[in-house]
């Protein structure tokens, strides 16, 4: 079982504000529709939130009778006093919120401790004193009714088909026009006797002229001016696993759009080739962060390295054995869904989700070419 105590930007989540106090719990917010966990600290969670309390301290129970007084011992020869016993190992804390793909099994945490399936949306706990998880609460609301289809218009029926008109008479011989000037060249095509890396024709697994793997192939009439996807190699950032830091240093604001500057909506694109775009706009709009790490590679002298957009972040996952290195932990990508919401990847089964832009993740580099 995938398990995981819950991090937020490598800091446990007592230290960021998910939990209030000991006595009166701690309260987590979970958005209803996106399942992602909203504002920490908080005394209430607003509409659209389910409010969930964790750990709440209960009321102290009666003092019990005294026992009787027992019989009084003989009194026995003075001696020496004993060493005092070396003192025992603190127990944990019980207050421990932990996450996976599969429901908790009695072997995890402790007393008191909380469990979120993230694969079902599920809460378990506090854990029972006898090392049992109790039943799990789901976190999703109810799917709403479906609304009506409408009905199809009807068809109108087909007009008949008119007669031939009469051939018109030839119209006289005009002379030659003068000859027109040459059209430009067209561009080369790739030299089949070069490699991937030297720039000719490539396939998914090929090393690209920025070193890494192809991981995406256009068709010859795509109308972009790029045919092929890379990914970096696992050791681009100097390591030998992809790093992780935060979406952006901007985590209240939208992106500005490259042209307007706007910041009141969302202004990246989730589809293929829009992740540099994606990026750029990102560059604006952040002093440090997984865009600003993404573009600071240069890989194979090249420059034009960006954060893969949504649908490009699923190419390269469908392509993971083959490119090879990922991490089994969520990944960034430059496809952004509110003010403070970007998508993500989980490198394990594919499922895409949002997350708050301050939590550190995984950053794999991309460069279409």
């Amino acid at each position: 079982m995938l398990a995981a105590i819950l991090v937020i930007g490598g800091i446990s989540a007592e230290a960021t504000g998910l939990l209030n106090s000991p006595a009166a719990g701690y309260l987590i917010c979970v958005d209803s529709k996106t399942t992602a966990l909203t504002h920490p600290l908080s005394s209430q969670c607003p509409k659209g939130n389910k409010g969930i309390i964790l750990g709440a301290q209960g009321a102290a129970g009666r003092t019990g009778v005294d026992g009787a007084k027992g019989v009084t011992g003989a009194v026995g020869l003075s001696g020496r006093d004993g060493k005092n016993g070396q003192d025992g190992k603190n127990g944990q804390d019980g207050k421990t919120l932990w996450n996976g793909l599969n429901d908790p099994e009695s072997t995890l945490g402790s007393p008191g401790d909380m469990f979120i399936n993230a694969a079902t949306k599920t809460l378990f706990g506090p854990k029972n004193l006898d090392g049992s998880w109790p039943a799990g609460t789901t976190m999703l609301g109810s799917q709403g009714p479906q609304g009506e289809t409408g009905s199809a218009g009807a068809v109108g029926p087909q007009g008949e088909t008119g007669s031939a008109g009469a051939v018109g008479p030839q119209g006289a011989a005009v002379p030659q026009g003068s000859a027109g000037t040459n059209g430009t060249n067209g561009t080369n095509g790739r030299d089949a006797s070069l490699t991937c890396a030297q720039g000719g024709t490539c396939s998914i697994g090929d090393t690209g002229p920025g070193g890494g793997k192809v991981f995406y192939l256009q068709t010859a009439t795509a109308a972009a001016p790029w045919r092929y996807l890379e990914a970096a190699p696992t050791t681009w950032s100097g390591g030998i696993a992809d790093p992780q830091m935060k979406w952006c240093s901007n985590t209240t604001n939208f992106i500005p759009n490259l042209s307007t500057g706007d910041t009141t909506t969302v202004q990246s694109a989730t589809a293929i080739g829009a992740g540099y775009a994606n990026t750029q706009k990102m560059l604006r709009g952040c002093t440090f962060g997984a865009a600003i790490m993404a573009t600071s590679y240069n890989g194979g002298g090249k420059s034009d390295w960006f954060l893969p957009s949504k649908d490009e972040l699923n190419q390269l996952f469908s392509q993971s054995a083959i490119v090879g290195g990922f991490l089994a932990y969520f990944y960034w990508s430059s496809s952004e869904f509110g003010a403070n919401l970007a998508f993500l990847q989980l490198f394990t089964n594919g499922g895409q989700f949002i997350f708050n832009k301050d939590y550190s993740l995984c950053i794999r580099p991309v460069r279409a070419f």
